[in-house]
């Protein structure tokens, strides 16, 4: 079953208990995964599907931080909208994750003590490696953390 039937599912069970909002979410995402699909013009892989429910959490909480404090309306609606996608994105790594992802990248490259001066090749082995499983700030503060 593809990540499109199952949210289609999930979207038609929101409507049947009359939750609107909870439909509405499911609906955005639904259409963001059928306009990938429809560019790619082939279904869409596992990764793909996780690239663009990650992609919408991102656009919500960007929303979300540029509301201005006083429209409640709005922070609410981004608030359950990245709730409700969280639920269907993949488990993002944690930091001891990312850390063990690091520290073989750094075997790889043959690095003892990682310097600001070597981050630039680093990241670029160790982004396709966690790439839509781990954060990237949180990667870049973890990497960040390391170097001397």
């Amino acid at each position: 079953m593809t990540k499109i039937d199952f949210i289609r599912g999930e979207m038609v069970k929101a409507m049947k208990a009359h939750d609107k909002q909870r439909k509405d979410v499911l609906s955005m995402l639904l259409t963001g995964l059928k306009n990938v699909q429809i560019d790619k013009r082939a279904d869409l892989t596992e990764e793909e599907e996780n690239q663009v429910i990650l992609k919408q959490i991102k656009q919500a909480k960007e929303t979300l931080e540029m509301t201005p404090a006083d429209r409640t309306d709005i922070i609410e609606e981004c608030k359950f909208t990245i709730k409700v996608l969280e639920e269907y994105a993949p488990k993002m790594m944690e930091e001891a994750e990312i850390k063990t992802v690091i520290e073989e990248v750094l075997a790889e490259l043959e690095i003892v003590e990682p310097t600001p001066q070597e981050k630039g090749k680093i990241m670029k082995i160790l982004m396709p490696k966690v790439k839509g499983k781990a954060d990237g700030k949180l990667v870049n503060s973890v990497l960040g953390s390391m170097m001397k």
